[in-house]
């Protein structure tokens, strides 16, 4: 039906024959001739049509946006002055010789150029959103991100095996999504949270390398960049450390990068043990593009009358912190107490702070409500320690050392943006030596902090029971931009670990075996050395876009309660199919 896209036609093809289809995206009449931008997935091109042909100007009046058509025509040059640098295509313009509305198309509920459409309406009507340029450009960036990816995986032999959707449910850290079993009364199907324990087992079966790019399903709170269904790609090796998967983690990146957005990333990514990600950005995915960093400051503080600060100081499991804003010192008062709103999210008390005017002149140069309660010297050592210099201003946070690294953490990526701190480019990093547990206080058990098949860094058992709380993993998490891209580990590959691990963990014998066990049988039978890593595709895409949320870089995504509106789902099943999986459900009851 057409001879080339809509986009793609330059003054190499004037005076050509073409045809076109697509859509309507804007109708102008001028004084008796009549403009049509036309659209299609290459971009916009200006079709003319000339009143001497009465019929086909007749069916041209009636156009309006979103009608499908085909025109065909001669290409030409656009008369002098009438260029259209904004457009591709603003060289030339058809006139049309021939006119077929394919469709028609009602009042759209909205324009594809405004701005201000309501996300509801977006998802809704999510096939004429997919229509929009930016829509447009995001779904093919997937596509091309996706088939260089399966072609560099391919071309370093890693194989393409796909794993169950319906399997059982295994404790991951969210809940799953159950599917029930007709054929297995009062038994359920759980929709995978990740490929895990399969890409494990593949690798117990000799595959060597594999990779997929895969849907997982997590029912967990949703946040700009969770979806209950998102795409991982997921990747797992044999024979290989972890210094040899990230190196090749690292090539198969900067490949990515040159290819589809014609970017260069570092030769090599810096690695940031998690420890010093906490202590310097209070985050394990640091944005290094922003160089504000925290200062720890306990140590000037443990002995000041200031119990605010002192507490938190003298508490093994407390932080003081000051977090310095070059040229600080014009936040107004709102904008203070906004912040101190700010990092009120996080948990945090209040948001001391110390405006710096003339640091030569100590005390009498500087300006806080909190100087009263600092001597001189501690005063001193914080304007030196934070390098603070005249004109900008410090923030503290004074806590349990969780509160202050989430809200400091927080309040450093916010003033980053707000004072126009982000540096152009991409950061990539490398985060590890992540500990291989973290502590619940409240149930008093230890969590494991990836997954409990993640190694720790040690072949020794008995060294990871003496003392779990310092033991460190063989984990690695890739950030891009303050962004955690993937994250792997080497796994377990010995079952007298594993089983050390559970018991740690919690998870008994029995539950062990009742959850793990086709696991714990196959690492019997002569399990290899193994390791890997899964990235959030959506994530990657979303950076790699410029978009803010992973529902822009998806076809069909969920609303934040889990719902799709373009299809109304979920929803209500018949009595009939419930039975036939042997649910019945409870009448609610009625009040007296």
């Amino acid at each position: 039906m057409r001879t080339h896209y809509c986009g793609e036609l330059n003054r190499q093809q004037v005076d050509q024959q073409v045809s076109v289809c697509g859509w309507v995206n804007r109708r102008r009449d001028h004084g008796g001739v009549i403009f049509v931008d036309l659209r299609d997935k290459k971009g916009l091109l200006q079709v003319v049509f000339d009143p001497d042909d009465a019929a086909m100007f007749g069916a041209a009046e009636t156009l309006r946006n979103e009608y499908v058509i085909q025109v065909e025509g001669r290409l030409r040059v656009r008369p002098e002055g009438t260029e259209n640098s904004e457009m591709g295509t603003g060289e030339v313009e058809l006139l049309a010789q021939k006119l077929q509305i394919l469709n028609a198309s009602e009042t759209p509920p909205f324009q594809l150029d405004d701005e201000d459409v309501h996300d509801d309406n977006r998802l809704k009507y999510r096939y004429i959103d997919l229509r929009k340029p930016e829509m447009q450009y995001r779904m093919q960036l997937r596509a091309r991100v996706t088939h260089y990816l399966r072609s560099w995986l391919e071309s370093h032999e890693f194989l393409d095996i796909e794993t169950p959707m319906l399997t059982r449910a295994t404790p991951e850290g969210a809940r799953d999504y159950l599917v029930p079993s007709r054929t297995h009364p009062g038994e359920f199907f759980a929709l995978p949270q990740s490929p895990q324990l399969f890409k494990q087992l593949l690798m117990m079966s000799g595959m060597d390398r594999y990779y997929q790019i895969v849907r997982c399903f997590r029912d967990e709170d949703l946040r700009a960049d969770r979806q209950p269904e998102f795409t991982q790609l997921d990747i797992e090796t044999s024979f290989m450390n972890e210094e040899a998967i990230m190196e090749m983690m690292e090539a198969m990146m900067r490949g990515l990068f040159s290819e589809v957005l014609a970017a260069d990333v570092d030769a090599a990514f810096p690695r940031m043990s998690w420890a010093e990600a906490m202590e310097r950005f209070g985050s394990d995915k640091p944005d290094l593009r922003i160089k504000l960093e925290l200062q720890t400051i306990s140590d000037v503080l443990e002995d000041v009358e200031f119990k605010v600060f002192s507490g938190p100081a003298r508490d093994p499991d407390g932080r003081v912190a000051a977090l310095r804003l070059p040229g600080g010192n014009t936040l107004t008062r709102k904008e203070i107490d906004d912040y101190t709103a700010y990092v009120g999210l996080y948990g945090a008390r209040g948001l001391a702070y110390i405006k710096c005017n003339d640091v030569a002149l100590g005390r009498d140069g500087l300006q806080s409500p909190i100087l009263k309660f600092l001597p001189d010297e501690a005063i001193a050592t914080i304007v030196e320690r934070t390098a603070a210099e005249n004109g900008d201003l410090i923030f503290f946070g004074a806590d349990k050392t969780r509160v202050v690294n989430e809200s400091l953490g927080a309040l450093r990526i916010k003033l980053g943006h707000d004072r126009g701190l982000v540096e152009e480019g991409w950061r990539f990093l490398w985060v590890v030596d992540f500990p291989m547990f973290e502590h619940d206080e409240r149930e008093n058990r230890w969590n494991a902090l990836h997954h409990p098949f993640t190694a720790p860094a040690t072949e020794n058992p008995e060294a990871l029971e003496a003392d779990p709380g310092n033991m460190l993993s063989r984990a690695y998490d890739m950030v891009l931009n303050g962004t955690e891209l993937g994250g792997g580990s080497v796994r377990i590959h010995k079952i007298e670990m594993q089983q050390r691990v559970f018991s740690l963990l919690g998870i008994g014998e029995q539950e062990a075996e009742d959850k793990f066990g086709f696991l714990l049988t196959a690492l019997k039978y002569g399990c290899p050395p193994h390791g890997g890593i899964a990235f959030g595709l959506d994530r990657m895409v979303m950076l790699m876009a410029g978009a803010s949320s992973i529902r822009d870089v998806m076809a069909f995504p969920k609303t934040q309660s889990a719902a799709c509106l373009l299809t109304q789902a979920p929803a209500a099943v018949s009595e009939r199919q419930l039975r036939e999986l042997s649910i019945r459900l409870r009448k609610p009851q009625v009040e007296q």
